[in-house]
């Protein structure tokens, strides 16, 4: 007997029916069935089913004599399941990379529940990934298995059953079946979600959820649609069978009002010429079926509601004509008041500039407002010590003020606040471009740190990489760059880069990276420190795996790395740490496997620590790939895998300074099973290892001896003779640390 039933319905979809079977078959998990219900369809779908089922013995196909609609093909395959548990996949969606282990995994924790669910993640026709809006059910607290009177905001869910595993036996002994005609999943949803003695989530994406551009049967205007009422009436004679159900039908009745007004709001489901009918159906079941004394809950508009169960259709029309007015009326409103807004912004600006600059005043901002990080905190730290006269203010987003060190002193971007300090500061240190309305002022001291010694193609030169650029203009970014007056530097290749990559006026210092000074000059107990926060166990190998995002791709989709197989062939001992790019922690595919193994003690997600100097001084190994955080962790010593898999394509799509294949600070690997051999053998810190980060570090040697913040600060800001704080020169270069662009 197999593990899962894989029921998947099959009609018109040859377009897609490969890629789902795939995502089926190419599953690490095997022990499963897939059924595959052809339900009579007249393209070429049969024999893509017949295909398959040739390939692998897995694949049962069915053939259905006649079309009976995508109902009664899932109640087929239901009745031929020999599993352990009943799944069913459109054919037009797919299953993540191991899904059904992390759904097998789940069951066995929680002693087989009756009904497991797992999220999902919607996937658009024109290349976007968003990952269910209610994601955050899957992360909340609570027992590990439960019933859904213990968390009914389950039923609040999407109500489709392609997100949930079935108990064969519950399913069968509760006699569920899919009902003829549209919105039959909900007829199912409902009814096993309120009987299920143990449910139990996955909070992992298993499914992609395919949004097609046409061709849904659902957002085409019909008749179909009035199926709806014959599914809350078999819902609500569930109920009435069943007592003990009696609590639901409140929820139900609210339920079924707040989907007739979708559906008559939409103007992709029912025909004008029917809307009248629909709307006399819909009233008379709100009048039948609406349980004594209720009255309809906070989501349900009241207006909407009434008209639609006690007037006319006529009135509720009117009503929607004006709701519409009423949208376009406030939609202009919004428009004009932008517009004075912007008067208003421009007249403030204006007066503000009159005002003589602050020299004690420093304004600070770390990737795009995110807090106090990186090279520019390092600065305001060292400012605060050597120069405690400048009062330092940083730009801080909304959503990360809550995380700010108490006591420091912040505005947010675009406020009244942001436009005096910024407009009045003498410095200005940033490691992004400010936004383009701040205006260079005379007299005013720009510092832009970057982010790092960089690998991928940077500034101008991605005008020979149009996919890597996408959504932003060059030129611009180029002119707002010219209001830089120093440029900080870490060593002569960056120094190099940024002077071609950034053609403008600014000053190279040679001061390097001040946010790597704790680095070269550590704490005394930062690395246990950190590494006790995190929870890695004593004598344990930490390997933090830090991949760079692929700006070609859609979304910037974090590489394409099987963690769980890695992390299967590391030796017990070695703890692995991942840390995506800052710019996917809300990604889609955070929740693909990421979340799952972390949740089960598998992998630790750092992806949230601020600091990742913290994670360089706590891991004995890094994993990365096109990062700059490889010439970072060079500085400790330390052994550096780097993990190509997509190298070629990698040098196609965004381009590098440095092929670091060809000059690696370490071993190079290319896929999962190498990554895991090279640490399972010990070879991760070999002679080899240690040869080539001799080597990397001889090539790329640098500034950063413990001392950059300290550097610009006393040059920048105190004006200070160098001689104060001299810089250590790589060998060959200039030992002047200034050099004009």
């Amino acid at each position: 007997m197999p593990r899962f039933s894989i029921v998947v319905p099959v009609y018109n979809v040859q377009g897609y029916l490969r890629t789902c079977l795939e995502s089926v078959l190419g599953q690490s998990y095997g022990d499963f069935e897939v059924i595959v219900v052809d339900d009579r369809s007249p393209d070429g779908s049969p024999a893509i089913v017949d295909e398959f089922a040739a390939r692998d013995e897995r694949v049962v196909a069915v053939h259905l004599p006649v079309n009976g609609g995508i109902g009664p093909a899932r109640n087929h395959g239901a009745k031929l399941a020999r599993g352990e548990y009943l799944l069913f996949l459109d054919s037009d969606d797919s299953y993540t990379p191991g899904a059904l282990r992390a759904i097998a995994e789940r069951i066995d924790a929680t002693a087989r529940p009756d009904v497991v669910l797992f999220d999902y993640a919607r996937t658009h026709w024109h290349g976007a990934v968003r990952r269910n809006r209610d994601a955050e059910v899957f992360a909340a607290p609570g027992p590990e298995v439960f019933t859904v009177a213990e968390r009914p905001e389950l039923l609040d869910l999407f109500t489709v059953v392609w997100n949930k595993a079935y108990h064969l036996d519950f399913f069968r002994e509760g006699g569920f079946a899919f009902p003829t005609g549209f919105y039959e999943d909900a007829v199912v949803v409902y009814q096993t979600l309120w009987t299920a003695r143990t449910i139990a989530l996955v909070d992992r994406v298993c499914v992609y959820y395919r949004q097609r551009r046409q061709g849904s049967a659902m957002r085409t205007p019909s008749r179909e649609h009035f199926e709806v009422f014959a599914q809350y009436e078999r819902l609500f004679r569930f109920v009435a069978e069943r007592p003990e159900l009696e609590r639901w039908r409140g929820f139900l009745y609210d339920h079924m009002a707040d989907h007739y007004l979708f559906i008559l709001r939409q103007k992709d489901r029912v025909p004008p010429s029917s809307r009248p009918e629909f709307h006399r159906r819909a009233a008379r079941d709100l009048r039948v079926h609406r349980p004594d004394g209720h009255r309809p809950g906070e989501g349900i508009p009241r207006t909407s509601f009434t008209l639609l169960a006690r007037a006319p259709y006529a009135l509720y029309a009117l009503h929607r004509v004006a709701a519409v007015k009423r949208a376009g009326l406030r939609r202009r409103l919004r428009v004009w008041r932008r517009r004075l807004r912007r008067v208003l912004l421009a007249l403030h600006r204006r007066l503000v500039l009159r005002r003589a600059l602050d020299p004690d005043l420093a304004v600070y901002s770390a990737f795009g407002h995110r807090g106090v990080l990186g090279d520019p905190a390092a600065i305001h730290r060292k400012a605060r010590e050597l120069a405690p006269h400048i009062r330092g203010v940083w730009v801080v987003a909304k959503e990360h003020v809550a995380a700010l060190p108490p006591g420091t002193e912040h505005v947010l971007p675009g406020s009244r606040a942001y436009r005096r300090v910024t407009a009045r500061a003498t410095y200005l240190v940033n490691n992004v471009n400010w936004a383009n309305e701040l205006v260079k002022r005379e007299g005013s001291v720009h510092i832009h740190t970057h982010q790092g010694t960089p690998v991928k193609s940077m500034g101008a030169d991605l005008l020979k990489y149009p996919g890597a650029r996408r959504g932003f203009s060059v030129p611009k970014m180029l002119t707002r760059a010219d209001r830089w007056d120093y440029s900080l530097v870490a060593n002569a290749h960056s120094e190099l880069v940024w002077d071609r990559a950034y053609p403008c006026g600014f000053t190279s210092l040679r001061s390097g990276s001040p946010r790597n000074d704790c680095l070269v000059r550590p704490e005394e107990g930062r690395r246990e420190s950190v590494r006790q926060r995190l929870g890695v166990p004593d004598g344990s190998t930490l390997i933090l795996y830090a991949p760079t995002g692929r700006d070609h791709r859609t979304g910037g989709h974090v590489p394409a790395c099987d963690l769980e197989r890695l992390v299967a062939g590391l030796p017990g001992d070695h703890v692995l740490a991942v840390r995506l790019h800052p710019s996917l922690d809300r990604h889609h595919e955070r929740g693909l496997a990421l979340r799952d193994l972390a949740g089960r003690g598998l992998v630790l997600d750092v992806t949230d620590e601020p600091h990742v100097e913290d994670l360089l001084l706590a891991c004995d190994a890094l994993v990365t790939d096109y990062s700059s955080l490889m010439f970072d962790y060079a500085l400790l010593d330390r052994p550096i895998v780097l993990h190509t898999y997509d190298h070629d394509t990698y040098l196609a799509a965004r381009g590098t300074y440095v092929d670091v294949t060809e000059c690696p600070p370490g071993h190079v690997t290319r896929d999962e099973d190498g990554l895991a051999r090279l640490f399972a053998s010990g070879a991760w810190c070999d002679e080899e290892s240690a040869r080539l980060r001799t080597a990397f570090r001889a090539r790329f040697a640098g500034y950063d001896d413990g001392r950059a913040a300290e550097r610009v600060v006393r040059l920048l800001m105190l004006g200070e003779d160098l001689a104060a704080v001299p810089a250590v020169p790589a060998p060959g270069a200039p030992s002047d640390a200034l050099a004009r662009s």
